[in-house]
């Protein structure tokens, strides 16, 4: 695999000093100089292939090295003399023969001993080796490691041969002053004043111990400033305060955690960089950017500043902390060289009994376990004693540390579930005696963990980290007799019974083992004299951190075994391998096009970048989409006392944070919000010298002098603009000083200012004076993200942008639309790592990457093809985990990374969009193309761009489909829209019922062919319609409307002609529906009798009627359609239609004298909705046209179709937010609960009866005596009240009917 290159030194030059001289190239070859007993192995094959032949491009001796037997336990050490920087290894074959080495590890070490394995991306690095025997591969290290001894491990070697090898190792000299703290010293470094304030720090160290507790450095003032870098649970803590005040309100406490198993005797190296309260804390190179709390700059520190521990001269900050005990070098604090210090004896070092500048080395000896792994070591035989004792670390709930047969039977301590687990068991022959014991929780989290197990004769007692107190006991009968042979980590399979099968063996690490009370000798085991082992790393701890640093991002929390981690984004608001993917739409207008209502939504407007989701409003109205965010300041806030050398200052707080309100305005078309000041002898702006007496701050806290209803820079009001304030001298009707309430309020506008974050009062403290503020909630329309595009007119034609940063996750989303077989999408090129999205076939669309493993491609395979013009939506994610690609939410293709290999994506050219190097180019549109939560500004891009065209046409192919009840799509350079023109409805997608509430005597007249008006009622709507002539005369018809009423009889809908053919739809005196045809032929109309049932009942009623001919088609709500055939006789041409009538007939023509006398008065009463007659929907243009006479035609829902169904149940409907909703004032309805105590529900409702009554007789009289004064407002469909259960549609529709109605009608009505 490609090698990577490693990054230059990120760290501060201080760090960096220590390590690299400045412009000096770490590039010396370390080994070729070397005697030959710096060169040793683990065995050789025969004297002309000893180690110390092993040097790059050689030919002495064999010309290599190779051991005696090529397995998995082989290793060639180079000891290079003293520590030095190494940051390269070479590889070769032993010369001019068949042996090489194909894949190796490289150890490192200080001392010989506890070995280090390479880490690179998140693992124990294989680099790639040879494939001859001549040729020498070199690999750069990512990091750059400090040893003095090297060790490679061959993991696999040539199939024609055995291992063969020589190496370089290539860095320069490494010198560093190291200290030595025993856990009771510690370096004070004193300040030259006693005071100090300081704005900046620069502080490096580099340190290694065995302890998993312990303070690095401290430093303290008396007004409770500190800093504090410790060791707690082998994680580095860092604590900083640069101040708190005594009232609370400011808290400065900041505390950052960093790495783990940090007791791992290695080197580790800290650089923490603070200046004000932005600090960078690097370790080990990966650093952590962060802001500390509170709101002061300087850290005030007295006298000193203590390294390894806390001071002896502070007052004790912490109880019980552990001073450091290990080594620390390279100690550097603000350019000051501490170790150096210290050699010198210019610092006080009184505390340390002795002080040593050399490290003393730990003499642990680590032992590591894979799967695979077991270690046999020799106990006492035929004795009545067990007793063993080791430390363990793992991740890994389970697995099994030590079996062992006794004479007559087995013990047995496993991990089962995070606790310690003994089962002895004995087989006698009189007896069977068990004992089994369980301590512990929690203990496969990587820390050591210490066990100790005594058993003998009746008694056996666990012990668990040394904790005596909670030891656990057992006093069962028990007789033991040892067998000798002890297992750890695992166990030779054999054909043996007693051992349990499906116990897992263990991995991770032990050491300090005791066996029957005696160290294992680890030596004897490794020079094979003692004991047996099988694939076990001896002298090593290999454990990983997989989730340090935490790849689960957005909050996910990381949980991990040996091998790998998972994430869990529960409560997130993301999905995906890493929580990296938000599972909530960017936008109002994303949801729209979802096909969505108006409703509260969660929306995440940058994707996967660091903004969390939030909760909107999201208004879909015909044309656009208002996203509103509300604010926690209440309407006419009242002010007092305040002056313009006081102001008081009104925080506006949002129901999002700023920078989430802010990604809404910057893709928002535009942006508006209310603000009102009411004001009596308070003045706003005016002021003699400028400065208004009033101001606004909005988006990056900037100060506003103008107000709501004017433009920047423009200090006025609305009325300044407008010229029409109270008083002319000024520009807003407070600056008149009145000491009657006025006000100036206005929209303000400008996106870039909003929103309003504070406003800042001046003027309210004189006697009299008061002001009153109204802030309202931001609403903003539209989101040009969402319709970002650019047409790709050529195949050479192409897009470029900066280079795409997404090392260890990417994700990319855009919608496509071609008519192209073919294309590439985007690519980007590293030096051999690239990533690329193409639609490689007409139904294949391709996702490839190359992070350094070999190219991965994934593909979707769609059904259809994709070059059909319609907008399809692609979404490709790549993190440590996986790589993911998703086509319009139907198609996916996943594939895991692999467990051992490169993670990071290194790209350096630029993006291109659109091609591949001029290759392939794509043809068509690219919409919405997000990166890692970023928006490209194609449109922008394509404007400058020959050959790329910005904005894109045809949405209506593929949105077409939401615009309902015949609306038609109509293209917009941003989107489309439903022209609802030409239905009965309206609303975003044409759904809305356009409905009207009726009183006695209002009718809608419309007219089919023009006329005179003359005589019309000032009750009557007339609408005009010029019919072509094939149109007056019609051999079909189909009508459509709903009702709702609680009168009969009545004309619904007549429609008359200049012949004596009419269609008429009336309720008789029963309440039943008759439909009337009259063609001519027949000596009275036909009628039919659509239904016997009560449709007077208050409820609301559809009917659906067709004629074809003579075959007539009726449906009635949700009853099946019934047919009619209109008599023989009778003629099929509804000959010079000329009018119809909605609500009640007045007709100058011929008119049926039966409808006149039984149906015509007093009229229709009710409401009448989505009225169709043959593609017209005369109400909807009576309620639009300007023509409304006299008010009585008021628009209304009340009739709107009755429900079919139940609306679906909140906890069953997937868009409808939970219950959590509560914490935003968006829906003001109360909810009443079901628990209502009976009693009171009976005496109240007697008394609701009397009331009723009551107020029942004063109405009428009321109505009686004042037939035609008042309005009402009501919330319920008109009758609901009256024949309840009458149908089976009351049955159905219940008494929620989901419509509501708030209109003002003249004339009381019940």
């Amino acid at each position: 695999s490609a090698s990577k290159s490693r990054p230059g030194c990120l760290l501060s030059w201080i760090f960096c000093s220590a390590l690299l001289p400045v412009n000096f190239k770490c590039d010396e070859a370390l080994a070729s100089p070397l005697a030959h007993t710096a060169f040793t192995s683990s065995s050789v094959f025969s004297s002309g292939y000893a180690p110390g032949y092993a040097k790059l491009n050689r030919r002495g001796g064999a010309g290599g090295w190779s051991p005696l037997d090529s397995d998995h336990y082989q290793w060639l050490q180079v000891d290079l003399g003293s520590r030095k920087q190494v940051s390269a290894i070479a590889t070769q074959g032993r010369y001019s023969s068949s042996d090489w080495t194909t894949r190796y590890r490289l150890l490192y070490s200080d001392t010989g001993r506890n070995w280090k394995p390479y880490h690179q991306d998140g693992n124990i690095w294989a680099f790639s080796g040879n494939s001859n025997s001549e040729s020498a591969v070199r690999h750069e290290l990512q990091q750059g490691i400090v040893a003095r001894f090297l060790r490679l491990v061959p993991l696999d070697w040539s199939e024609e041969g055995r291992i063969g090898l020589r190496i370089e190792v290539y860095g320069c000299s490494y010198w560093a002053g190291v200290i030595n703290f025993d856990g009771q010293g510690v370096i004070s470094y004193r300040f030259k004043v006693k005071k100090m304030k300081i704005i900046k720090d620069v502080i490096a160290l580099r340190f290694k111990t065995s302890e998993s507790e312990g303070v690095i450095l401290h430093g303290e003032g008396q007004q409770g400033d500190y800093i504090t870098l410790e060791l707690s649970k082998a994680k580095l803590l860092l604590q900083i305060n640069l101040g708190s005040n005594q009232y609370g309100s400011i808290l400065g406490h900041t505390s950052v955690t960093t790495g783990s198993l940090l007791d791992d005797s290695h080197w580790h190296s800290v650089v923490i960089e603070r200046y004000r309260r932005n600090v960078n804390f690097t370790l080990d190179r990966h650093t952590q950017h962060f802001r500390t709390n509170g709101e002061f700059d300087h850290l005030d520190l007295d006298y000193e500043l203590s390294f390894g521990g806390m001071p002896y001269s502070g007052k004790p900050v912490g109880g019980g902390r552990k001073n450091f005990k290990g080594c620390m070098e390279s100690i550097n604090y603000n350019g000051d060289n501490i170790t150096d210090l210290a050699r010198r004896k210019k610092l006080d070092t009184s505390s340390f009994r002795n002080l040593s500048f050399s490290c003393v080395e730990t003499h642990t000896f680590p032992v590591f376990f894979n799967a695979t792994s077991f270690l046999q070591l020799p106990g006492r035989a035929n004795h009545n004693t067990i007793s063993v004792s080791f430390q363990f670390r793992t991740w890994n709930p389970d697995g099994l540390l030590l079996f062992s047969n006794l004479d007559d039977g087995t013990l047995e301590i496993s991990l089962e579930e995070s606790k310690v687990v003994v089962h002895i068991n004995v087989t006698r022959t009189t007896s069977n005696n068990r004992v089994d014991l369980s301590s512990g929780s929690g203990l496969n989290d990587g820390q050591w963990h210490a066990i100790r197990l005594v058993a003998k004769e009746n008694f056996a007692m666990l012990t668990i980290d040394g904790e005596e107190a909670s030891a656990v006991r057992s006093t069962s009968p028990l007789t033991i007799t040892t067998g000798g042979t002890y297992h750890l980590g695992g166990r030779r399979q054999v054909n043996d019974t007693l051992f349990p099968p499906s116990q897992r063996s263990f991995q991770g690490c032990m050491q300090a083992i005791l066996v029957d009370d005696q160290p294992a000798d680890m030596h004897a085991v490794e020079k094979g004299t003692v004991g047996a082992f099988e694939n076990v790393s001896l002298d090593m701890c290999a454990i990983i951190d997989r989730c340090m640093p935490n790849h689960c991002e957005h909050g996910g929390r990381c949980k991990q075994t040996w091998d790998g981690f998972s994430c869990t984004c529960d409560g997130t608001g993301y999905t995906g391998a890493t929580c990296h993917t938000s599972i909530y739409e960017p936008s109002c207008e994303a949801y729209k096009h979802l096909g969505r209502s108006s409703e509260t939504y969660w929306i995440d407007p940058d994707g996967s970048g660091p903004l969390g989701p939030f909760k909107v409003n999201c208004n879909m109205t015909e044309d656009k989409v208002w996203t509103t965010v509300m604010n926690n300041l209440p309407p006419r806030t009242t002010v007092t006392g305040s002056s313009r050398e006081r102001r008081t200052v009104l925080q506006v707080n949002y129901s999002a944070s700023m920078d989430q309100v802010t990604a809404i305005t910057t893709s928002a078309e535009k942006c508006e919000q209310q603000i009102a000041y009411s004001c009596r002898m308070s003045r706003l702006l005016n002021t003699p010298d400028g400065t208004p007496y009033t101001w606004w701050v909005g988006r990056g806290s900037e100060k506003h002098f103008y107000w709501g209803g004017s433009l920047p820079g423009i200090q006025k009001c609305a009325c300044g603009i407008d010229r029409n304030c109270t008083d002319p001298k000024y520009d807003c009707n407070c600056d008149a000083d009145n000491k009657q309430w006025r006000e100036d309020s206005g929209l303000l506008v400008n996106k870039e200012h909003l929103p309003v974050s504070q406003v800042a009062v001046g003027d309210t403290n004189r006697p009299g004076s008061e002001a009153k503020l109204t802030v309202g909630p931001l609403r903003c329309q539209g989101d040009n993200n969402y319709w970002n595009a650019a047409s790709f007119t050529t195949p050479s034609s192409y897009l470029h942008f900066a280079t795409f940063q997404g090392e260890t996750s990417a994700d990319i989303s855009f919608y496509f639309k071609t008519s192209a077989p073919y294309g590439v999408f985007l690519e980007n090129l590293g030096n051999t790592d690239f990533i690329r999205l193409e639609l490689k076939s007409p139904k294949v669309v391709s996702f490839s990457f190359d992070v350094g493993n070999g190219p991965v491609e994934l593909t979707v395979h769609s059904d259809t093809p994709l070059n059909d013009d319609q907008w399809h939506r692609v979404m490709a994610e790549r993190n440590v985990k996986e790589a993911v690609l998703q086509l319009d939410q139907t198609y996916r293709a996943s594939q895991l990374a692999p467990a051992q290999g490169h993670t990071r994506l290194e790209l350096f050219s630029q993006l291109y969009v659109g091609a591949a190097g001029g290759q392939r180019g794509f043809l068509g549109c690219i919409r919405a193309l997000r990166m890692n939560g970023i928006t490209l500004d194609l449109d922008e891009r394509a404007k400058v761009t020959p050959g790329v065209k910005p904005g894109c046409q045809g949405h209506c192919t593929s949105f077409g489909m939401y615009c309902r009840n015949g609306g038609k799509c109509v293209e917009k350079y941003n989107g489309y829209l439903c022209d609802c023109t030409a239905t009965a409805y309206d609303g975003p997608f044409c759904t809305r019922d356009v409905g009207g509430f009726f009183e006695a005597g209002t009718l809608v007249k419309y007219n089919f062919m023009p006329e005179a008006v003359a005589g019309a009622s000032r009750d009557t709507k007339i609408v005009t319609h010029q019919l072509t002539p094939h149109e007056v005369n019609l051999t079909k018809e189909e009508v459509a409307f709903s009702f709702s009423t609680s009168s009969a009889p009545a004309i619904l809908m007549y429609v008359s002609s200049k012949t004596q053919d009419y269609l008429a739809v009336v309720l008789r005196q029963n309440g039943s529906l008759q439909v009337r045809y009259n063609l001519g032929g027949l000596r009275e109309a036909f009628a039919i009798d659509v239904d016997q049932r009560n449709l007077a009942n208050g409820q609301p009623h559809s009917i659906n009627m067709s004629r074809v001919d003579r075959s007539i088609t009726i449906q009635l709500d949700h009853y099946p359609p019934v047919s009619y055939t209109l008599p023989d006789a009778s003629d099929t041409q509804f000959n010079l239609v000329k009018t119809l009538f909605l609500g009640k007939v007045f007709e100058t023509g011929h008119i049926d004298p039966v409808l006149i006398e039984r149906y015509n008065t007093p009229g229709f009463v009710g409401c009448l909705s989505r009225v169709q007659f043959n593609g017209v929907a005369p109400l909807k243009s009576a309620l639009r046209t300007a023509a409304q006479a006299q008010g009585k035609l008021v628009e209304s829902n009340c009739g709107a179709s009755p429900l079919t169904i139940p609306p679906m149940s909140a906890a069953t409907d997937p868009w409808r937010l939970d219950k959590t909703d509560a914490e935003f004032p968006f829906n003001e309805e109360r909810v009443i609960p079901d628990g209502v105590n009976r009693d009171s529900a009976i005496i109240g409702g007697i008394i609701a009866v009397v009331i009723f009554t009551i107020l029942c007789t004063l109405v009428f009289l009321i109505r009686y005596m004042f037939r035609h004064k008042g309005t009402y407002h009501t919330n319920e469909a008109k009758g609901s009240g009256e024949s309840a259960g009458e149908s089976a549609d009351t049955a159905i529709i219940g008494t929620d009917n989901p419509e509501t109605i708030d209109e003002s009608k003249k004339e009381w009505f019940i």
